[in-house]
């Protein structure tokens, strides 16, 4: 028990720090009043979409509580809706001071460099603890109210898969929603702003230019911080899962607990490392904040290793899966740098061909995606090895919690991103002097690649997520102890397979075609007002801003629910009409495809986009050129990749394996074939 007053106590310190810096950050110069007008018009775009998916997802929601209710149970239906309103709010609570901090960190950039790295990160920070916060307190308080109320230990587990549930269900609406919105907006804006009239990103005269701002919040701080606090609550619970499964004691239950406040702990220490005055040391102070935090961590993990676990069972082998787990992270995070980064040779071999035209452009960009998904691939099944050889499967499920467990730094320096994009917009936007813009550039330059390497990271976990998510959904099938034998010559596990594996691409065809259409509404719009408005393109008609920001939000929340079917129905369908051998063979397809699917799509769409940056800083002829142009195209291409269809999957992949979890013991047996 002392362990999970610890968790809930360590869970409301990160709350209350989450508090803090939000303070901090409010504190600080908003800038003048045409900074604030642009930076509100930003933020009730964003707070109306969330409000207005709010009742999208609602629907559904309450639906499947009915459901839930039903046909597993009240206690199952209760932790479903639990997961499902924190996760709303980790992500609400992120955006909310993300859309306030941008206007604060364009105000800071006109005192240097320091002062606006600082605002942005510690506004990012906020996401982060409220992200862990929150997922550890929901999942430490549930099992305790279970254990109160007099539930079975032996139950518990079983029904915070619930809780898992309801934060996928949220996370693939925000994920989905959120990334068509913000891609339709941003293609439509560069499209018609950069392509067409050769204006600058973000331009005042462009009418998608706030559209294209509120969408960097809703997908990248809302998006990302539901995607995360999914990603951290089931990889805890699947762990819970399979301690039970394995008939493992309560200690060992309670042990990723244990692993995740202590880790929260280091993660306060560790931001605060984040400083620097040099704007090309930007991205190794963020490093070295994630560094520390990781090393701490280590200690941590350490020291509660050999408290909890009995040294009969050698707690040194199953501290190794943690040490496992941190150096996963490190190395995804260094693979996705070197292919999305513009130091390095597939930014710069893309960006190069680009002086070909848009089609070598978008060739080149295409085969960096696919190449990045080797060493990706070999890091996470030597991370399998490794851990499996320390720990047997339970020591798998540990590595994804121990990397999981820096998921507060990890989202702080997501969140920086489009928060230092946004300041970029709002300086550039308000007219502020350049010396302004050099430093706003400065720090977007590097949350390009910041945004890039935590979907690795969100990603690469996923798939150790998802294989302890099949072992728990294998002895759910038949009980404590036992396994069905999934045997590759059994037609329906073929099929399941192949069922698997393809819905990753269907599902990546009805986001991509939803931001075309969308953008397609955006680019007419756009036209339709540069042509009716007077003055627009002199500065003295003002575009219709507000027009824009309608299309896409309507767009997003009715093009969402599609893909949201898609991934609720498929395994339900699978699993009661072709059995649970069938589903078993869909959960491997579904991962191993998904998988694969979005590290070449994240990785692929962010060497596209910086590629166009490495252009824009002067190389290859610079801005406005033909190679500019080029590289303009392949980034509109990269924009959906990157930032709807393959960070979405990794909510997908856990959305069909928590379902399947849930209804195993319904189907074990059941097959109408």
């Amino acid at each position: 028990m002392i362990t999970l007053y610890l968790s809930i106590a360590v869970a409301v310190l990160s709350l209350v720090y989450a508090g803090y810096n939000t303070g901090r950050v409010l504190k600080t110069d908003s800038g003048t009043p045409k900074m604030g007008e642009i930076s509100d018009a930003i933020k009730v775009g964003a707070m109306t979409y969330m409000h207005r998916q709010l009742k999208t997802i609602s629907v559904f929601a309450v639906i499947l509580f009915a459901l839930i209710a039903y046909g597993l149970g009240i206690n199952m239906a209760l932790t479903f809706i639990a997961g499902a309103i924190l996760s709303y709010i980790a992500g609400y609570v992120g955006m909310n001071v993300s859309v306030r901090a941008n206007v604060r960190t364009a105000a800071a950039a006109k005192k240097g460099l320091a002062q606006a790295l600082e605002v942005a990160f510690k506004g990012g920070s906020v996401s982060g603890f409220a992200v862990v916060g929150l997922a550890l307190l929901g999942v430490s308080a549930a099992y305790l109210i279970f254990t109160l109320l007099g539930v079975s230990e032996h139950s518990i587990p079983h029904y915070l898969i619930g809780f898992g549930f309801g934060a996928s269900l949220v996370s693939l609406f925000a994920r989905v929603g959120g990334g068509i919105f913000t891609k339709a907006a941003d293609v439509g804006a560069d499209l018609v702003g950069k392509v067409e009239a050769g204006i600058p990103e973000d331009d005042p005269r462009n009418p998608a230019t706030i559209a294209d701002n509120v969408g960097d919040n809703v997908g990248d701080c809302a998006g990302m911080g539901a995607d995360l606090f999914e990603t951290y609550a089931v990889t805890l619970i699947a762990a819970m899962v399979l301690a039970e499964a394995e008939g493992l004691s309560q200690t060992y239950v309670l042990y990723p607990l244990a692993l995740g406040a202590v880790a929260v702990v280091a993660s306060i220490i560790g931001i605060n490392f984040v400083k620097t005055r040099n704007k090309k040391k930007i991205m190794q102070a963020l490093y070295k904040g994630m560094l520390v935090t990781q090393g701490l961590a280590l200690v941590g993990f350490l020291v509660v290793t050999f408290l909890m676990i009995p040294g009969t069972a050698n707690p040194l082998s199953l501290f190794w899966t943690t040490v496992i787990g941190g150096l996963i992270t490190v190395l995804l995070i260094v693979v996705t740098e070197y292919y999305t980064a513009t130091n390095y040779r597939p930014v710069r071999q893309t960006a190069k061909a680009s002086e070909t035209g848009a089609g070598t452009n978008v060739i080149t960009g295409l085969a960096m995606g696919m190449e990045s998904t080797i060493l990706v691939v070999f890091i996470i099944v030597g991370g399998i090895l490794s851990a499996f050889y320390f720990g047997g499967l339970y020591g798998i499920a540990i590595a994804a919690v121990s990397m999981l467990s820096t998921t507060g730094v990890v989202i702080a320096m997501d969140t920086y991103g489009p928060i230092t994009d946004n300041a970029g917009g709002i300086a550039e936007m308000a007219e502020q002097p350049a010396a302004v813009r050099k430093v706003t550039d400065a720090l977007d330059a590097v949350g390009n690649t910041t945004k890039a390497v935590t979907k690795g990271y969100a990603i690469g976990s996923a798939a150790l997520a998802a294989l302890v998510l099949f072992q728990d959904y294998n002895g759910a099938l038949l009980g404590a102890g036992k396994r069905l034998i999934f045997d590759l010559t059994d037609h329906k596990v073929l099929i399941g397979l192949l069922l698997g594996a393809l819905i990753p691409y269907a599902f990546s065809a009805v986001t991509m075609l939803a931001v075309g259409k969308t953008a397609h509404k955006v680019v007419l719009e756009v036209r339709r007002q540069f042509k009716e408005i007077k003055g627009i393109m002199t500065g003295k008609g003002k575009p219709n801003y507000e027009r824009c920001v309608d299309i896409v939000t309507k767009a997003a929340l009715v093009e969402m629910v599609v893909p949201a079917l898609i991934a609720v129905l498929s395994p339900v369908l699978v699993g009661f009409i072709l059995g649970p051998k069938a589903l078993g063979g869909m959960l491997i397809g579904v991962t191993v495809s998904g998988l694969l699917l979005a590290i070449s799509m994240a990785n692929g769409g962010a060497t596209w986009d910086n590629a166009k940056k490495y252009v824009e800083d002067g190389h290859h002829g610079g801005k406005n050129s033909e190679a500019h142009k080029a590289a303009v195209v392949g980034d509109t291409v990269g924009d959906p990749y990157k930032d709807t269809s393959g960070p979405a999957l990794n909510a997908l992949i856990k959305v069909i394996n928590t379902i399947a979890l849930l209804i195993a013991p319904v189907i074990a047996g059941w097959s109408l074939f």
